[in-house]
């Protein structure tokens, strides 16, 4: 088996098994607090906050929790960009034994009630800018109380009853949270959403077991590679996204660091806080990886105080590695994970051979193996194209409210990832193809079926498929080609305003393209792979 090939190349200080304890996160976080009481665990522009403080805030805000009636087991969404609140309220959430359920801001109304509805979240704690969506959208979700967090002293928006800011609901609390018995292998810590094959989002369940297991298996990996308590990491992923959540957020608590958060990546921000705060961890996806490259006299800005710079998301080109760490002198670690891992499963090793091209080894007590595509039965042998399949202690629980999707994604135990792979002779998977029809736009997964959905609203569409495109700097762009309706007609310009009103604006396809007619399988279905082919030969 392939783990066998990877833990051979494991050296002695780094241990291939190991025992998960039976404890959360939050515990994690208290040991911390007493370890590195006034030590930064987060800084935020001008603010920071002490690893004592973050605990006694996660205190306070899970109490108020507790004080509103949320219970073990009611979900509790969280729609923020990086910020401290984002950080004390996933703590918080998780301390109650409540469920994490994770937003993207950039969603927009319609997509916003579908996740709130399917989680039965009657808690949100949300942006300000972001609040008026909510506001629209009520009336159709479970929605109870909303706790808004400006960063402006007073927010110009007027709340609905039952809505207070963030710091009235942290003032709220007493401090003393009831205890809640956790059973960290069954109860689920959070809800991380993840596109359907049918189109619909589905609810990765995962367990505090699952988070725990895959922030110490990441720390075994890149032992040797940090000093405990020194490290400052630079997080400008966005938290609600499943790999910021392990490798930024929990990474940063479970080894002591400071995690230095940014709300967006803009690239001249990013570069004068790399200059004042000097990081030396930084998990990215390769759109910022270019953008930093390509900027003139980029090294004057301090880069080469990182250290270890982790990829994910997307591939990551090799020319853009290679020069990447030409200016810093960090190496680029190129991973691979999925939601429903939580998501770490593999990673070109700190400790041996760097292969670029591949994602590297299993992680710690990772199993892994290629089968074949008909049956996923079959192990077939190294340079052999299959299907990736994945078995661990990060492995998700199971898609919230979904019994017929979690039997086809999880079976004998083993994660059916769905992407196309190979395994060489010491066990680094090269991913070959992902799944079917994803689109990876600038690190953000993207699936047709949802804006193919939106593009057939419009009452001049007669058929459309969306596909991605390379695009040097996002990876994909979104491509949407369209045949019209006989008789009607629709510019290019109306089609992306009607995308813009209905989709996040990291899905809105930024290239249309009208046909006469789509290529076709003798039964009628639209042949993707060919328009895609089509794109690529035409780029």
């Amino acid at each position: 088996m392939n783990e066998k090939k990877a833990a051979a190349l494991y050296p002695e200080h780094v241990s291939f098994r190991f025992d998960i304890p039976n404890i959360t996160l939050c515990d994690i976080l208290q040991e911390r607090a007493k370890q590195y009481r006034d030590n930064p665990a987060l800084t935020f522009y001008d603010k920071v906050i002490t690893y004592g403080e973050l605990a006694h805030a996660v205190e306070k805000f899970a109490s108020s929790l507790q004080q509103q009636g949320v219970q073990k087991g009611d979900r509790v969404a969280i729609m923020l960009p990086n910020c401290p609140q984002y950080v004390i309220a996933y703590y918080a959430i998780l301390r109650i034994g409540a469920i994490v359920t994770q937003v993207n801001p950039m969603l927009v109304e319609r997509e916003l009630i579908h996740l709130l509805t399917d989680s039965g979240a009657e808690t949100i704690v949300i942006y300000d800018a972001v609040y008026p969506r909510l506001q629209a959208v009520r009336d159709h979700t479970p929605m109870k109380r909303a706790i808004v967090v400006s960063f402006q002293p007073s927010s110009s928006h007027s709340l609905d009853a039952n809505d207070v800011t963030f710091e009235q609901f942290l003032a709220q609390g007493s401090g003393n949270v009831q205890p809640v018995p956790i059973e960290p292998e069954h109860d689920v810590a959070v809800l991380q959403y993840t596109g359907g094959t049918t189109g619909r989002s589905k609810g990765a369940m995962l367990t505090h077991r699952n988070i725990l297991a895959n922030v110490m298996q990441c720390a075994e990996f890149f032992k040797g590679t940090y000093e405990l308590g020194k490290e400052r990491y630079f997080t400008v992923i966005p938290l609600f996204h499943v790999f910021a959540m392990t490798s930024g957020m929990n990474m940063a608590i479970y080894v002591g660091a400071n995690n230095i958060l940014l709300p967006r990546f803009e690239l001249k921000e990013v570069l004068e806080t790399i200059k004042e705060k000097q990081p030396t961890v930084f998990p990215g996806v390769p759109t910022m990886y270019v953008a930093i490259t390509n900027t003139p006299g980029v090294e004057q800005y301090g880069i080469n105080s990182i250290k270890t710079c982790n990829s994910g998301s997307a591939p990551m080109p090799l020319e853009l590695m290679r020069e990447f760490e030409a200016k810093t002198g960090a190496a680029v670690l190129e991973g691979y994970g999925l939601s429903e891992a939580s998501p770490v499963t593999h990673c070109n090793p700190p400790f041996a051979e760097r292969k670029p091209g591949t994602v590297g080894i299993g992680m710690p007590m990772t199993e892994y193996k290629i089968v074949d595509v008909a049956t996923g039965t079959e192990e077939l042998k190294p340079g052999e194209v299959g299907e990736l399949i994945i078995r661990g202690p990060q492995v998700m629980k199971g898609y919230w409210n979904m019994p017929e999707e979690t039997a086809v994604a999880l079976r004998d135990g083993w994660l059916y990832t769905g992407d196309l792979a190979t395994v060489d002779e010491e066990g680094y998977v090269t991913i070959v193809d992902r799944k079917k029809d994803m689109i990876i736009a600038g690190g953000y997964n993207i699936y047709p079926r949802e804006i193919e959905e939106v593009l057939y609203e419009h009452p001049a569409v007669k058929e459309a498929v969306a596909i991605g495109v390379p695009d040097a700097y996002r990876g994909e762009t979104v491509k949407a080609i369209i045949v019209l309706k006989d008789g009607k007609q629709a510019s290019e310009e109306e089609i992306i305003a009607h995308c813009r009103q209905n989709l996040a604006a990291y899905k809105v396809p930024r290239m249309i393209e009208f046909r006469s007619e789509l290529p076709k399988t003798n039964v009628g279905k639209i042949l993707r792979r060919t328009l895609r082919e089509e794109a690529l030969r035409s780029k």
